[in-house]
């Protein structure tokens, strides 16, 4: 039996700070129990996300980026903002080539997946991305991004690699390898 949950009401938002990328707001919440809190948000917005798996004959192709927030190279899949104007499918193409120098001619989207959602509004769609094509486009990155073939076969192994371990990444593994295993049987 489902228990039927109330939203709490929101009796204030403040922005407590700002940079150049982020906005910081405090809410202040009143739940149906009587209890009040204040919380602090990352100022919403709906503004997307995409991730891309591309596979490549019988390899996953990832990248290695540079991630400030924790001054570390991490392996993972390409994924980049969703402009205006864009659908999912043509972020996913425009990221592609402009993070690992291909285009696909077939996407799946496996998932929208919230990080954080206490703290964030955002939202990064999952894709499979296949019929790779060598295609480039002018990307934002600061240098080349390395990139790694990692066979199909032994793609769950990734989870042992200590550079890959953020969490859209391995949520993106499992996604990709429960769709690849259905539809290679």
């Amino acid at each position: 039996m489902t228990q039927h949950l109330q939203k709490p009401k929101i009796l204030k938002v403040e922005t407590v700070a700002r940079s150049r990328l982020f906005t910081i707001e405090s809410v202040d919440l009143a739940f149906s129990n009587g209890a009040e809190r204040v919380y602090e948000r990352m100022r919403p917005s709906d503004r997307e996300a995409v991730m891309i798996v591309p596979v490549i004959g019988d390899d996953l192709l990832l990248i290695h980026e540079y991630a400030v927030g924790i001054e570390s190279y991490e392996l993972g899949f390409p994924k980049g903002l969703i402009d205006a104007g864009e659908s999912v499918l043509e972020a996913a193409n425009r990221e592609l080539m402009e993070e690992v120098g291909y285009g696909a001619g077939h996407f799946d989207v496996l998932a929208k997946l919230t990080m954080a959602p206490s703290y964030f509004s955002s939202r990064m769609n999952i894709v499979i991305a296949k019929g790779l094509y060598p295609k480039s486009l002018e990307g934002d990155e600061p240098e080349p991004l390395p990139q790694t073939r990692w066979p199909i076969a032994r793609m769950m192994e990734l989870l042992q690699q200590p550079d890959f371990c953020e969490a859209r990444n391995v949520s993106a593994l499992f996604l990709a390898h429960d769709f690849l295993t259905r539809n290679t049987r």
